[in-house]
Parts: C-alpha cells; structure tokens; sequence
C-alpha cells in the first residue's frame, strides 16, 4: 500500500521538477532628475476622478492564447480608450509577470517567468489608459499566490475570462499610473 503512495508522491514531485523559474532585475530610471524630483504642493495627496461605464466588454481565451496580446488585441478592435479591468478567471500554463522590487528611486523591476508553470488566474485589475494596458494579474499554485504587472508569454490552460468596463469618454486618466506625477 506504501509503494503507490510513494510512487504517486514521486510522480507528482517529478512533474514540477523540470519548471524552471527565472527571475531578473531591471532599474526602470526615467531621468536623474526626474527620480530626484521631490513631491510637488500642486500635487494633491489623493484625489478623485469621476466617470460612468460605458459598457462592459467580457473577453474569452483559449487554451495555448497569450494573455497580453489578446488584451491589447481586443482593445485596439473594440476601441476601448479607457477602461477598467475588473476581474479575471481561468488557468495559465507559463506565467511572466513583473513587480516593484525596491523602495527608493529609482525604482527597480523584478520579472518572473516560468514556460512551464501552471497556475489558476484568481484575480486581474488595472486599467486602460488612452489606449495602452496597465494589468495586474494575481496567480494562485499549490502553494501559494503570487502576481504583479502581466507579461508577454502568459498561456492560456484551460480557459482565461477576462471583464472590462469601458468608461464613457470624456474622462482622463494621464497622470494615473505616472511615477514622476507627484
């Protein structure tokens, strides 16, 4: 009775052993000067920014789709301006993602990428900003989750959904996601 259990055990550690993660270190420096640049009065602290939704757009991926690309492939088709992205479903079968690795400017960017990891999508955020993606996508393994800004060569397993919500025009979002913008 031992020696199945040993054997499934076996198996199943074999089967993860040949995943090989790779991560890598970027500096994501705009200028000396713009990573020297103290906060800014006419900055406020926090603010709001109002609008409406438009429409909602649910996008479907199948097995072996890149996930960024039908993302920017779908907002160029459907004309999406702004948008928030606001949740996401599904499996992957390689994951590459990217995350803030530092506390001080400049700010620095470790990517993590695995060909052959697998993972179940348990969350996506972000936003569409005049046109280009800004994704956060969260993973969940085995053992743990794990995530950060989506990446080229993230595979769709079984199925990906993916729900945006298309604001009406008219609303701004420039300074949003920009670090010298304090």
């Amino acid at each position: 009775m031992k020696t199945p259990v040993l054997l499934a055990l076996l198996l199943a550690l074999g089967a993860t052993a040949g995943a090989e993660e790779t991560r890598r270190e970027m500096i994501n420096a705009t200028t000396p000067e713009l990573d020297a640049k103290a906060n800014s009065s006419a900055v406020p602290d926090v603010y709001a920014i109002e609008g409406k939704f438009d429409r909602i757009v649910v996008l479907r991926f199948k097995y072996q789709a890149d996930l960024l690309a039908g993302l920017e492939r779908m907002v160029q088709e459907q004309k999406i301006r702004n948008a928030v992205i606001l949740t996401a479903v599904g499996s992957v079968r390689s994951y590459h993602y990217h995350m803030v690795s530092n506390r001080t400017f400049p700010s620095h960017d470790m990517f993590v990428e695995n060909p052959e990891g697998f993972a179940d999508i348990i969350g996506m955020s972000g936003y569409v900003i005049n046109g280009r993606l800004h994704p956060h996508i969260t993973f969940a393994d085995q053992k743990h989750a794990f995530g950060g800004h989506l990446e080229p060569r993230t595979t769709v397993f079984t199925f990906a959904v993916v729900t945006l919500g298309v604001l009406a025009d008219g609303i701004d979002l420039t300074h949003l996601d920009d670090k010298t913008y304090r």
